[in-house]
This record gives C-alpha cells, structure tokens and sequence, in this order.
C-alpha cells in the first residue's frame, strides 16, 4: 500500500507525462491532481484538459495556468540583466523555466493537500536536478516520485509500447516512423534532442527548425528595430511599449524571419555526460546583443568587467537548478543594483541570421562624453600628459623584473 494519497503532476498531455500520469495510478494506487503551464509554448494546451479527464481526474484538480507573463518578467528578463550564456553559447531557455514551474507545483500542492510532486524528466538529464531542487528549497519535506527512475520504461519505443497497450493516445510520431524528437518550447526557446541528433557528426535536419526560416531563406533586405530599455529590462519595439510577454514574442516572429537564433550545441550535462541539443531562441538572441549595446554607454567600466566576471557562476547556477539558492539570490540582487542606470535606447539590424547594433544611446544615463573621446581639437578636455606618470606607475614593477633578470646575468 502506498503512504502517498495525493501527488501533483507536471503534465503536458504529452507521450511521456501521459505514460507517466497512467503509471502513477496503477503503481501508487493514488490521487492525480494535473498541472499545465502555458509558458508561450505556442500550442494549443486545452487537450491537456480532456486527456487528464479521460484517465479519471477530477475537474477541479485540472490546472492549466498561464505563467507567461510572470515567467518573462520574473524569470527571464532578471536572467537578461547578467547577459547570461552557459558555456558560451547556450542562452538557458530550458533551465530558466524550471524554476518557475516547480513553485507554481508546490504552490498547487498546499492548496489540494498534496504530499507528493511528480515530473517527467529522464534519470539522465539535467531537469531532474532543476525541478527537484527547486521543490525541496520551497517544501522541504515534500516527497518526489521520478518515474524515470523508478519504472523499467527506458526508451521511446517502450513508452510507445506501454502507451498503446494502456490505450494512450500517441501525437507527433515522427512522419519516417519512431519516436518523435524529445523538444521543450516556451517563449524563450524551443529545443530538440534525440532522434539522429544523438550523433554529433549528424547534420539537423532544416524540416526539424519549427521557429525560424534558414539564413539562406531569409529575405534579402535587412530590417531596422529600434529597442528601448528601463533599468535593464526592454520595454518597448520602435516606441510601442509591451508587456513583456507580448514584447518577447514579438521579437521572436522578428528574429525567426530573418533567420536568428538557432543552435546546435553539445553541452556538459550536470551528472557528467555530453550531450547534444539543438536551439531556436530567436527573441533571446536580439535581447541580448541589444542589452549589452545599451549597457556599452551607460555602465562604468569595472562595474561592467565585474557582471562579466560573475556571469559564468550565475549561468552555471541556472544552468544547475541554483535558482531559489541564496548565492544566486545575492547574484541577483548585485546584478539589480547595476541596472539601475541601464536606460536608454538601441538600433538593430536584423539581417540573414545577424544582429547588427548600429546605433545607441541613453538621455539621462549615458556616460559617453564625446568631448573627451574625439580624435578632433578637445579643447583640454583630455590632457595626454596624464597618461605618462599612468603608464609609468604600471610598468614600475616590470622594470624592476627585468632588472632583476639582468642582474642575474
């Protein structure tokens, strides 16, 4: 007999999370309660409703939550604020999500009474870190069912298998027959893995791409979008101000028209494996170019040189399912500090998958003083006498070196 009567599934009406929410009542003979997250996965999230009706759950312990304007404003733009990239590259559309999702379980978990919280993610993977550590930092005792773990289910043909046999709708098989690709989507991010992808010699295929059109496919005209920043955050698109939900997407249906954004990265998982994945994150890729652009004439100089100095540890934080840890709350409240002087606006080119800043400034904030930077008559603004006793000072302990060295022959 089981001593769960009550767990929370994050459940996405998909293959797995079906399989999962079908396991969950035969092995722990328990209550079920569904919750979806409309993150801006951009897919229709009603059918969650009339599946988990299908396998019995009550319609009050059916949630289908739309997260998408917290999860822009709360998770992703703080996020944007570091200029935040995982091992040089990977703009952590996946990992910035986690978070998010598992408070919304917990939060949903006290409110029906739940002892238990269940997730989809694979033994191998790196979700089971993030979820896990996000509900263990809000509900300390709660009990974790990882079916991944637990069952013998190993692979995509046995969980399409055991779907067929238990009468669970199969969507999305791949038209050339096997499993579909493994993908996560949110207003961030799509992802891929699995498939040939497994194969890092393998080329992804152009029909797997959902968000963006090939550069070479990508219209032959650049187009111009002027973005403006309050504190660090964009808060409007050629002077149309936007929620942030509303201003993410929009720069993703700009980026993935010309070709932006797409990835094919193999990463160091945190349990120690490589593994390959593919990215589309159109909108994050101008956000961030166009933040640095506005943050290059309105941050100092060693208040910039030290965000970039503590952006690996913040984005390895994320990356490991850190987010609610409180290194990486103290990150964040340092990273907040030096926005408050990021103001103004930029000038983008999108064109054939590049993001071209060509023009930036800031009314209020902006530490740019082009008397002093001019290569024309400054009229004493800058005395260049002053840099001699500068470099003199800084070679000081040099010269002694190699003095030393010439006295030792």
């Amino acid at each position: 007999m089981s001593d769960v009567n009550k767990v929370v599934l994050a459940y996405s009406g998909g293959l797995d999370t079906s399989v999962i929410l079908k396991w969950l009542q035969d092995t722990y003979q328990c209550e079920v309660v569904t919750f979806t997250a409309d993150l801006g996965q951009g897919e229709e999230l009603e059918p969650a409703r009339s599946k988990a009706l299908q396998f019995g759950i009550k319609p009050e312990h059916i949630y289908i939550d739309d997260l998408r304007e917290e999860f822009v404003r709360d998770f992703v733009f703080p996020m944007f604020r570091a200029n935040t990239i995982y091992e040089g590259e990977y703009l952590l559309g996946t990992s910035i999500a986690r978070p998010l999702i598992a408070k919304r379980q917990i939060e949903i978990a006290r409110e029906t009474g739940a002892e238990a919280v269940s997730h989809g993610a694979t033994g191998k993977g790196n979700d089971q870190v993030r979820f896990e550590l996000g509900y263990y930092a809000l509900m300390p005792n709660v009990k974790v069912i990882a079916p991944w773990r637990e069952w013998d289910l190993l692979s995509r043909e046995k969980l399409l298998a055991y779907a067929e046999s238990h009468g669970i709708p199969i969507e999305m098989k791949h038209k050339q027959g096997g499993s579909p690709y493994s993908m996560d989507a949110n207003l961030l991010h799509i992802s891929y893995e699995g498939r040939h992808l497994e194969n890092p010699a393998a080329e992804a295929e152009e029909s797997m791409w959902r968000w963006t059109v090939s550069p070479e496919a990508a219209p032959d005209e650049a187009e111009y979008v002027e973005l403006a920043f309050e504190r660090g955050d964009p808060v409007s698109i050629d002077g149309t101000r936007m929620a942030p939900h509303e201003l993410l997407a929009a720069l993703n249906r700009l980026g993935g028209r010309h070709g932006i954004g797409r990835l094919d990265l193999v990463e160091n998982r945190y349990v120690g494996m490589k593994s390959r994945g593919c990215y589309e994150t159109p909108g994050g890729t101008i956000l961030l170019r166009a933040h640095r652009a506005i943050e290059s004439v309105t941050l100092d100089r060693e208040v910039a040189h030290l965000k970039d100095e503590v952006m690996p540890r913040y984005a390895s934080l994320i990356y490991n399912g850190y987010w609610w840890a409180p290194e990486r709350l103290a990150l964040q409240a340092l990273i907040d500090q030096t926005q408050q002087t990021v103001n103004g606006w930029v000038r983008l080119k999108l064109y054939k998958g590049n993001v071209i800043v060509v023009s930036r400034d800031s009314a209020s904030d902006s530490l740019f003083d082009p008397t002093i930077a001019t290569f024309e008559d400054d009229q004493g603004a800058y005395d260049q006498a002053d840099a001699h006793g500068f470099i003199r000072l800084n070679a000081l302990r040099m010269r002694i070196a190699a003095n030393a060295r010439a006295r030792r022959g």
